[in-house]
């Protein structure tokens, strides 16, 4: 046996979006922080965002109409207090996201441009063009890279947290001693023994065939947590976008709710809009609906795609207000100024995740979630547009208090463990990954989709326990790569989705069951 290479820091973070490096930032002030990410700093769900940040900016809106709107949306699963905290804390930290160079539309007034998105009663979320993600995550990267306490670490995997209970366990409390790491470059295995673990790894979009998010967002974060052993709740509740766009060259393109919050209306293949036979808000309403509709009208008519048309807009609009927009469906032969533009819906965001409370704390002792891989009760049973951004900056600010105050988080010495992947041989027969992937995004697409059954999800489970087998036999067989470990994590958390999704016996939100259509009197989360 030989032991791998180790870093010794006060605080792990891994992953890099907006959670990750905002925390980061502000650990950095206490200590030293080690960010870790799986890619490069880029790739992350923060830096494809284009809507924008929801928050309380327009002297006509009001906390009550925003927290109003998010449990409105939440469809009874939104824990009040955590919406309040996190709609209240919103204004302060969109200034000291401008501090940190974060650069936002502005009216010639000077004044903060607000745009409308579904289920919003009113103009409150702030951007930047339609590319605000890359720019808030451009300006957090710049003042990452220059802090003298923050180390960076891409293109590593994470494998595992190193825990108490895997050592030396003592059965009262586990904690996290740090997390074990694949350097995708050199194929090393990297030990990161710290104080304090931050799991801000972003969500699972791939697990299904169609997705907006980037192919780094396997669950990597949900599943390890869970294999240490996190409490889990509401994963059920995976949030299909209504608009991607629908083009055989287009891979994950989202066209963002903010064209919809500026006047775009969706219209069947034959051109005539659908939206306001579903809900009062019309094209307008919240995702989940207009997701349900666009799947209801797609299965009615056999049709491949719905139409979203803004031309009626006008040219300059649509390019000053979505200039990235624009320029992609040109590239690929779509001028919105003159043509509809076809849309799916697709997979984008999960409500569900690690049980956390209001600092951002799990059951895992010195562990913490931050942003899309927590489940913090803000979201309940459907997330209100642009919320996501906000929940993140608002829980990495709650977690980097929290640090600052405990008493609890002294000591802590590298604790020596051997590792003995380089004894095993390198992967063979990838065959067996690829093929499992490509089944586990097919069944999640077919059977855990928009629409569910009792029926559909016994076949699912059924599948998803085979290839679950079958991936766990290769892992123990094999020397660690991102391959296995990808869909190692995609089976692990397409497992716990399913068995969620048969917790709730109702139709709520997002989740919506053939053999259950209308929801229960009182709604509860699903805990695993």
């Amino acid at each position: 046996m030989s032991t791998t290479p180790f870093v010794v820091t006060d605080h792990l973070v891994i992953g890099a979006g907006i959670a990750g490096l905002s925390l980061a930032l502000k650990l950095a002030e206490h200590g030293s922080v080690a960010v870790v990410v799986k890619n490069g700093l880029e790739d992350s769900n923060t830096w494809f965002a284009q809507g924008g940040i929801a928050t309380v900016l327009d002297p006509t809106d009001s906390f009550e109409n925003h927290v109003s709107d998010t449990m409105r949306a939440g469809a009874g699963l939104c824990h009040e207090e955590i919406v309040q905290m996190v709609v209240r804390e919103g204004p302060r930290l969109i200034r000291e996201l401008v501090e940190f160079g974060a650069k936002f539309d502005a009216q010639t007034t000077g004044e903060w441009h607000l745009t409308k998105e579904g289920g919003h009663s009113h103009r409150r979320v702030v951007h930047a063009k339609d590319v605000t993600g890359r720019v808030v995550s451009e300006a957090l990267i710049s003042r990452a890279k220059k802090h003298p306490n923050i180390k960076i670490f891409e293109h590593h995997s994470a494998i595992d947290l190193l825990t108490t209970d895997k050592i030396a366990p003592n059965f009262s409390q586990n904690n996290c001693l740090g997390a074990w790491f694949l350097d995708r470059n050199t194929g090393v295995v990297m030990r990161v023994n710290s104080r304090v673990t931050f799991l801000c790894t972003g969500g699972h979009g791939k697990l299904y065939l169609y997705t907006s998010n980037p192919d780094s967002a396997t669950g990597d974060g949900l599943a390890i947590a869970w294999r240490a052993g996190c409490r889990v709740a509401n994963l059920e509740f995976m949030q299909f976008h209504p608009t991607c766009l629908y083009h055989h060259k287009a891979k994950n393109f989202l066209i963002s709710e903010a064209v919809r919050g500026e006047g775009g209306i969706l219209k069947n293949i034959r051109g005539h809009p659908f939206m306001d036979s579903y809900h009062p808000m019309g094209s307008l309403a919240p995702r989940d609906i207009v997701a349900r509709a666009i799947d209801a009208e797609l299965k009615q008519s056999g049709d491949a795609h719905v139409w979203l048309d803004v031309r009626h807009i006008g040219a300059e609009k649509i390019k000053s207000l979505f200039p990235n927009i624009y320029e992609i469906c040109l590239k690929f032969g779509i001028d919105m100024v003159t043509d509809m533009i076809p849309v799916v819906p697709a997979a984008h965001y999960s409500c569900g995740g690690i049980v956390t409370d209001h600092r951002g704390r799990t059951n895992i002792g010195r562990l913490y979630a931050i942003g899309e891989v927590a489940c913090t009760g803000l979201h309940g049973a459907n997330r209100l547009a642009s919320n996501s951004l906000l929940e993140a900056m608002v829980f990495a600010d709650a977690a980097a208090t929290d640090i600052a105050t405990r008493k609890d988080l002294s000591g802590g010495d590298p604790v020596t463990v051997q590792w003995i992947n380089g004894e095993l041989p390198a992967p063979d027969e990838l065959v067996v990954v690829t093929h499992a992937w490509d089944e586990i995004r097919r069944v999640m697409w077919n059977y855990v989709g928009i629409v569910r059954s009792e029926q559909r999800l016994k076949r699912a489970l059924a599948r998803i326990e085979n290839i679950r087998q079958e991936i766990d036999d290769y892992w123990w067989r094999n020397r660690v790569s991102n391959e296995v470990l990808e869909v190692r994590n995609l089976v692990a958390v397409a497992w716990l989705t399913i068995h969620s999704a048969m917790i709730r016996k109702e139709s709520r939100g997002i989740h919506y069951m053939l053999d259950w259509p209308t929801a229960d009197a009182v709604g509860k989360d699903s805990v695993i």
